[in-house]
């Protein structure tokens, strides 16, 4: 189902329609909820937070003009947590030199009941060209432990840069901590 705030659909031969619309974070909560605080999901750093925790994480991104969160959709089921940035508004513009036309990612592949080959790769490649429309440049920084990432985004294209320490965030409204990181760029 498209709704009216859909930002992107795509058709991709053989595998779906790919849907990405913006988080509501009041109706979106639970959903995200069950997948951030699965084990698998432990890198997206949310693990043990309650539903209005997540729904007041996403409710503040929401607030932001340079962050910003969207489900993704894969025929109308919800497969991907996506969430974009401007690096120089983010603390991974303290680790790198920031070009004009970077946009930073995180993605967030939902468990899923029925695995089939190529899915992620597919999804990933779809997430890329969505974050890319009107960019030049995307950075990712996993976790510097999270070697499945990693090969994933080397896989997807990405080059790998340096490992970096993300620093700490303490504002009033979020806090997160310092993370060892690899950066990785796939240019357009």
């Amino acid at each position: 189902m498209t709704t009216a705030t859909t930002v992107y659909v795509r058709g991709v031969e053989g595998f779906g329609t790919v849907t990405v619309r913006p988080v509501e974070p009041e109706r979106d909560a639970a959903l995200l909820h069950s997948w951030v605080n699965e084990e698998r999901s432990r890198f997206w750093g949310m693990v043990g937070t309650t539903v209005e925790q997540v729904r007041d994480v996403y409710a503040h991104l929401d607030s932001l003009t340079t962050h910003h969160g969207f489900l993704v959709s894969l025929d109308d089921e919800p497969v991907a947590l996506l969430q974009t940035y401007e690096p120089e508004a983010d603390r991974v513009g303290e680790c790198y030199e920031v070009r004009p036309g970077d946009v930073g990612a995180h993605f967030l592949i939902a468990p899923s009941t029925a695995p089939r080959p190529g899915f992620t790769g597919t999804l990933v490649s779809e997430l890329i060209a969505f974050t890319l429309r009107d960019r030049t440049r995307v950075v990712v920084e996993p976790d510097a432990s999270n070697e499945k990432a990693i090969a994933r985004m080397v896989r997807a294209g990405f080059e790998l840069g340096p490992e970096v320490v993300l620093p700490e965030v303490d504002l009033p409204e979020v806090f997160i901590p310092e993370k060892r990181a690899r950066l990785a760029f796939l240019t357009r």
